[in-house]
């Protein structure tokens, strides 16, 4: 035990020496711009991510450590509450160490422990709720369904996947004799209220702004096609094949196929966890592309369900499935630090985030426009996170409305428009590329813009 909390405590500084070293990608600029005006609500995902960057800026300042202190943090603290809610549901097997292993031997977990997205807060206290869950079924004390709603409005808070696990919790309750019991008692009906009061700033700030976050992650594309539904579907198993890493993913099958056979609320449980947001995911694969990282909340349960699995099978395969997974996410850390293997840029996803931010930023500042912009916001967020102070970017998106910043008055003003979308219109006037080790990452088209109206100055580092 002590040797893999000495290895836990070793990956851990790895991945904040990472985090301090890679640069940001486009959609972490955009929510360390959240954290430079903090609100309960925001359009695209409630407020938990910008809290922890504001967190870690305060003591690292705008760096890429300071937006992401607290992944490589909350992933040590969650997988210390993976291990100990393993070893609580599953007693005498040894399940913590495997299940804290394979979890962080996942691509997904590696590389969500470096980058600060709205899904690592989820990640986080999903795990809590999974581990104040184990400490109500082992002690059968019924307080800790408070702490079962606190980390549940705090998932929620971080990403509003987090309803899937109270929707989960709540199912796993009907289904059991025992736990419908619990039903007769105030405890469940306190965590649900307490689970409400902590995400009620959220409703609030949706109650003023014509419920928008709502409208706009609830206004997906929808509408099945049999042959897009099929491609989807194809996408998300390699994607999910790739970030489990294979080994891990066939032993997360079997794991949770496993489950079956066993019996007791703890394996249950673990069932309800997985196979309800697995249904929502699958629905969603019906009508539109599901993202790999959508998928996140099925790892902590999935890998518990790994350390369920017999004896036999995890004393052949556990240390090959670590071997795999630990190998495949090193080779993506040193890809994307010194990308040592010949794929060009263009194909490589470590250097379309992350490349040659700065020196598309230097090359418009020597342009010397009134003002920049883009027509998407992740564009706009990395130059306004790299770009020379010089550089003034401007957003006009209806999503800028939302923030408090300095106002823009440039109607009729014409400045540059950057886009890497080929189709887009554009009263082209030039070109730019954005480069690695002079090797190309992305063509960029410079527009002439004539501000439609005023904007807003985005804040810079």
């Amino acid at each position: 035990m002590r040797l893999a909390l000495a290895a836990l405590l070793a990956l851990t500084a790895l991945r904040l020496a990472l985090a301090a070293s890679l640069p940001l990608v486009p959609d972490e600029a955009y929510y360390f711009l959240w954290s430079t005006h903090l609100q309960v609500g925001y359009l695209d995902h409630p407020p938990m991510v910008a809290l922890w960057i504001r967190a870690g800026t305060m003591l690292f300042g705008p760096s890429p450590l300071g937006v992401r202190l607290l992944g490589p943090l909350s992933t040590l603290a969650g997988s210390l509450l993976a291990w100990d809610a393993a070893e609580r549901l599953f007693p005498g097997r040894r399940a913590g160490i495997t299940a804290a292993a394979c979890l962080n031997a996942t691509l997904m977990f590696g590389a969500g422990a470096v980058l600060m997205t709205p899904d690592t807060p989820l990640m986080f206290f999903w795990t809590a709720g999974l581990w104040a869950m184990a400490r109500l079924i082992q002690s059968g004390n019924l307080r800790w369904w408070l702490a079962v709603g606190l980390t549940a409005g705090l998932a929620l808070l971080s990403k509003y996947t987090g309803l899937l696990f109270i929707l989960a919790v709540f199912g796993w309750v009907l289904a059991g004799r025992q736990e419908r019991a619990w039903l007769r008692t105030p405890w469940p009906w306190l965590a649900a209220v307490l689970a409400v009061l902590v995400f009620a700033p959220d409703v609030a700030w949706n109650a003023t702004h014509g419920w928008a976050s709502y409208f706009k992650q609830g206004g997906r594309e929808a509408g099945f096609n049999p042959g897009r539904s099929l491609g989807f579907l194809a996408n998300l198993l390699a994607s999910q094949f790739l970030l489990f890493t294979p080994v891990i993913f066939v032993l997360a099958v079997r794991g949770v196929w496993g489950l079956r056979y066993e019996h007791g609320p703890a394996p249950r449980l673990l069932l309800w966890l997985t196979l309800l947001p697995g249904a929502v995911l699958l629905e969603h694969v019906l009508s539109q592309r599901v993202e790999g990282n959508w998928v996140a909340v099925l790892y902590p349960s999935t890998c518990l369900a790994i350390a369920t699995l017999p004896a036999a099978i995890l004393a052949r395969w556990r240390n090959p499935a670590l071997a795999l997974g630990f190998g495949i996410t090193g080779l993506v850390y040193v890809q994307a630090l010194a990308a040592p293997l010949p794929i060009p840029p263009r194909l490589d996803t470590s250097a379309l985030q992350m490349a040659g931010w700065t020196q598309l930023g230097e090359q418009l500042a020597a342009m010397h426009p009134d003002f920049v912009t883009a027509d998407d916001y992740a564009t706009a967020a990395a130059l306004a996170y790299y770009a020379p102070p010089g550089l003034r970017v401007a957003g006009f998106e209806p999503r800028w409305s939302y923030f408090d910043w300095q106002p823009a008055a440039l109607e009729g003003q014409t400045g540059i428009m950057i886009t890497h979308r080929a189709k887009a219109p554009c009263d082209q006037t030039g070109t730019l590329a954005r480069t690695r080790d002079g090797k190309l990452v992305q063509d960029y088209r410079l527009c002439r813009y004539t501000a439609p109206g005023p904007g807003i100055w985005l804040p810079r580092p």
